[in-house]
């Protein structure tokens, strides 16, 4: 009797396991079976002015991620935060700009969206220079977590998407980390994408550490560049950085740093620096 209760547990499990990429086929169809709200897209008009520098196609291929990340991911308030349908669209647009011609698949890790009103405190212990650890309060815009989390302020989402070319975006930032953690923890080295024959470990190393190098010595010398300097910290905050330049100041990181530029262009599959 207990073994026929175990080949029947093991047997629905199994199906279970082999239902599930079937079980989200049919719900993305289900997101995709009514048109993008008119009131969504005059939320992109309003909020994401970055969408209207796109060609036709890709605003296309935006609004569909659209209804199916707002359709999968849950968006949780905090500190009070009421999450609304606006909120929802701002942020997911400003997300899936970094999956445009990639697959859904890579967000499969996110499991939640958790926002803030603004500015979010954390406390961390941070060790000084002679080794003494101290710890910190630090007012953060946005954090992402390698379980598939991510923090975001809602006043500093809100602001990143209206400057649509200052470099300066945590939406970006963060889920550019997310793609960095698909792996595991971030190291500024995403994995790419299934049977991406472009994509070459050994040319994306030397050329984003050549890059970072070039801000680290920007940052000693007092020097403003193109890049933030909190990109300065680490590899990992090096390409999420750089992403943000990427989307957001396409032509002129294409014109200051092409060897960084056409590996962003390879790996995201887009090529902001022709969008008007």
């Amino acid at each position: 009797m207990v073994f026929y209760f175990l080949c029947a547990a093991a047997l629905g499990l199994i199906l279970v396991l082999l239902g599930q990429p079937w079980l989200r086929a049919y719900r993305q169809r289900q997101a995709l079976m009514h048109p993008f709200p008119p009131h969504w897209r005059k939320v992109l008009q309003r909020r994401v002015p970055l969408v209207r520098r796109m060609p036709a196609d890709l605003q296309l291929k935006l609004k569909k991620s659209i209804q199916i990340f707002i359709a999968e991911k849950p968006f949780i308030g905090c500190a009070g935060l009421e999450v609304t349908e606006e909120m929802r669209v701002v942020i997911a647009a400003q997300a899936c700009l970094l999956i445009l011609n990639r697959s859904m698949q890579h967000y499969d890790h996110v499991r939640q969206i958790l926002v803030y009103p603004g500015a979010f405190i954390v406390q961390r212990t941070v060790t000084d220079g002679v080794g003494v650890q101290q710890d910190q309060r630090q007012a953060l815009s946005g954090e992402s977590w390698s379980q598939g989390r991510v923090i975001l302020s809602w006043q500093d989402a809100l602001e990143g998407a209206a400057v649509v070319d200052d470099g300066r975006n945590v939406v970006l930032h963060e889920f550019a980390h997310q793609l960095d953690q698909e792996n595991g923890a971030a190291q500024g080295a995403p994995p790419p994408a299934a049977g991406d024959t472009q994509y070459n470990p050994q040319r994306w190393k030397q050329v984003l550490s050549q890059a970072y190098g070039d801000l680290k010595s920007q940052v000693q010398h007092g020097e403003q560049g193109l890049f933030n300097h909190y990109g300065a910290q680490s590899p990992a905050e090096f390409f999420a950085v750089a992403t943000e330049a990427f989307f957001e100041q396409g032509a002129e990181l294409a014109k200051q740093y092409p060897a960084l530029y056409q590996e962003l262009s390879g790996y995201y599959k887009v090529d902001p620096a022709n969008w008007t």
